[in-house]
């Protein structure tokens, strides 16, 4: 077997060994863990968008900013509550729309103040969510 082939099969077991980590991980999560980690992939969908962006790569900054995208609107939004949320629903709604605007201009535009203010409120938000965690949970 060629070095070539070795490292190619080495990198299929490894992402294989990967996905199996994540969807164990999933299975096991609570609903409140789930959230988090939506928050964590568009977070590093971000930083990945960004370093695509410094270095030029249009294809994979968009392929990263629509994987953030997806779990913006397919995610978190989709997550929410209306009926049980109420006004905290609708807020949080009104900004997951917001940073999914922010994360289309930041495409559109290659404009990485965009990126930053799309992470930053995810930030913000998941910072909160994970404190309600560890509330929650008594530690």
């Amino acid at each position: 077997m060629s070095a070539m082939r070795g490292a190619a099969a080495y990198g299929r077991g490894a992402s294989a060994y990967a996905k199996v980590g994540v969807e164990s991980a999933v299975m096991a999560a609570s609903p409140h863990q789930l959230i988090v980690m939506l928050f964590d992939g568009a977070q590093a969908s971000i930083r990945t968008a960004r370093i695509h962006l410094e270095d030029g790569n249009a294809a994979e900054k968009g392929k990263a900013i629509s994987k953030a995208l997806d779990i913006v609107n397919n995610g978190l939004m989709a997550a929410l509550d209306a009926e049980r949320g109420g006004e905290i629903a609708e807020r949080l709604a009104s900004l997951y729309d917001y940073v999914a605007r922010l994360l289309l201009a930041a495409n559109r535009h290659d404009d990485i103040e965009s990126l930053n203010q799309a992470e930053k409120l995810l930030n913000d938000i998941a910072s909160a969510w994970r404190e309600i965690d560890g509330q929650a949970s008594g530690s």
